[in-house]
């Protein structure tokens, strides 16, 4: 089978706000405005709990089945800079390596959007965060050669999904929709006519805590 690119577990509100990257987000606080109430879903989860070195987690429920799913089959993953860190503006040395310690759940190579320079970092448990100074399109290109038969993961922010999405260069998008109203972040389909560019919803169901939408092209 050919791999895919996708974009899997991507929690938003119910009015299409996206967080991880978006308005508020600090050193103390990763996800921004009002966050942690998108991933909620997640959190719950014994694929969250893993990655965070704990035990237990929920495994059978609708959320826990798409949150392992949204973590399997990646052989390379794509982030906006903002999702690797709260530092902007040229990189000061190398002192910043991610939110997530010395070992990210990665565990493949991780190709990070930026407009600054920065040499390959290379992280424990087989992550490798690779900096792309030259689009999407590059670093996509760089992805799908490190992925090999395994799929390639955008795994936000919304800035950076949304440019993919207009390039109808991903292929399924799996939506987590928290019963949350934002008011106010990153518009995930603003100006986007997603029909128009080829995608259509395969499947829609109601988990514990989010409604989980496939779409695809």
């Amino acid at each position: 089978m050919m791999s895919k690119v996708r974009a899997a577990g991507f929690s938003i509100s119910l009015d299409g706000f996206g967080a991880g990257a978006g308005p508020g987000q600090s050193l103390a606080d990763p996800l921004g405005h009002r966050g942690t109430e998108l991933h909620q879903w997640y959190f719950a989860t014994r694929s969250f709990r893993a990655m965070i070195g704990e035990e237990g987690g929920d495994t059978d429920g609708v959320d826990a089945v798409h949150a392992r799913r949204a973590m399997e089959g990646f052989g390379a993953h794509i982030l906006g800079r903002n999702m690797f860190g709260p530092v902007r503006g040229p990189w000061n040395g190398d002192e910043w390596t991610g939110w997530w310690g010395d070992e990210p759940p990665f565990h493949a190579s991780t190709f990070i959007l930026t407009h600054h320079r920065r040499d390959p970092l290379v992280m424990a448990g087989g992550t490798v965060f690779h900096f792309v100074t030259d689009g999407i399109g590059a670093a996509l290109e760089q992805a799908k050669a490190a992925a090999g038969d395994r799929d390639v993961k955008i795994g936000g922010g919304v800035s950076t999904l949304r440019q993919y999405l207009a390039a109808g260069l991903v292929d399924e998008l799996h939506l987590a929709i928290a019963p949350v109203l934002l008011g106010r972040g990153e518009a995930l389909f603003a100006g986007l006519d997603l029909p128009a560019l080829g995608y259509r919803v395969l499947s829609s169901e109601a988990g514990e805590a989010a409604r989980h939408v496939i779409i695809g092209r």
